[in-house]
């Protein structure tokens, strides 16, 4: 008998649905390939078609898609991008996502309410993704949604790095925006030196979304520039009012930073006419024209979630950019 033996050649393949093509194609640059040629067309009635162009067999396949409004058409699109590699013979499928829809429907408030964080992650099981990777889930327990590895990346470094640069020569202090976000501001705390706490005491009515009222600063911040960060920034009246309760308490000025920029309407009003004097976000969600505003400065997550996505297709650790907590 003649035995044969044959080595399989690893094949990394990029895709890209319409939704953050930009951050996309950045990611595709950084990772030394392009992303596959795929068309993508809505019927009359709204369906959604995919077709790739080029073969994908045996491939180790990333999708790459941001949960953009419209948030559910993004959804159902990079849904369908997972079924047809499955289809087509992909070896193994990562489904990357900058920003994860629904991230918030992560526990029931009340009762007769959905979680559809799990559900989301049930739908890319199904549809037959093998990873997840999402850039700062809005809680750490969405990780445990998906039956199979998920790589919670950070966006902390980059944001952090910016700030200690950008403000090095001022006292700052780290404000949260409300007492749940306490250990988001600890993590900053440490990238910055140690610097201060403090957290806006504020009350939400659960019936009414997106609706909160700031009380007060619990910490000291008086005389102080204040970093009041959070995950995402939907419509900015969290963190606006949280800006006004620490200039009303004597801050010496305010800088919002957050990952996700969402900028919901008004939302670009608001931050544009608060007492911050600048506001930066990362690139996981487009931002149209409209929503760009002169104190806005936005950072690139495209080498965190390259990296990322280089070290799975090697079998190699994921740990050092998903623990920069440290």
């Amino acid at each position: 008998m003649t035995g044969i033996s044959k080595k399989t050649r690893k094949n990394l393949m990029l895709f890209s649905g319409r939704v953050g093509r930009e951050l996309a194609e950045e990611v595709a640059g950084l990772a030394g390939t392009g992303l596959v040629p795929t068309q993508i067309y809505d019927f009359a009635n709204g369906e959604i078609f995919v077709r790739y162009e080029e073969s994908v067999r045996g491939c180790d396949a990333f999708v790459i898609q941001s949960h953009a409004a419209p948030i559910n058409e993004a959804i159902m699109e990079q849904l369908i991008m997972v079924d047809a590699l499955k289809r087509a013979s992909a070896k193994r499928i990562s489904v990357v996502l900058p920003f994860y829809g629904y991230a918030r429907q992560d526990k029931k408030h009340r009762g007769r309410e959905p979680i559809s964080a799990r559900l989301v992650a049930d739908l890319f099981k199904t549809a037959g993704a093998d990873r997840l990777m999402a850039v700062d889930l809005h809680t750490d327990q969405i990780q445990g949604f998906f039956d199979g590895p998920v790589d919670h990346l950070m966006a902390l470094p980059v944001l952090s790095a910016y700030v200690a640069r950008e403000y090095a020569d001022q006292q700052l202090t780290v404000v949260s925006p409300d007492a749940g976000r306490i250990k988001v501001a600890e993590h900053w705390s440490r990238r910055l030196g140690g610097a201060p706490l403090a957290f806006i005491h504020k009350t939400r009515d659960i019936s009414r979304p997106n609706v909160s009222v700031a009380n007060r600063v619990v910490g000291d911040v008086a005389g102080r520039v204040c970093i009041v960060v959070d995950d995402m920034i939907d419509t900015g009246g969290t963190i606006v009012n949280a800006a006004e309760a620490c200039m009303a308490a004597g801050a010496a000025g305010v800088v919002i930073a957050a990952t996700h920029a969402i900028l919901s309407d008004p939302a670009a009003e608001r931050l544009a006419a608060s007492v911050a004097t600048e506001v930066i976000v990362t690139n996981t969600l487009p931002l149209e024209p409209e929503k760009h505003f002169e104190k806005l400065t936005v950072l690139s997550v495209a080498p965190l979630i390259a990296e990322a996505i280089r070290a799975v297709f090697e079998d190699g650790s994921v740990t050092s950019l998903f623990d920069g907590r440290a």
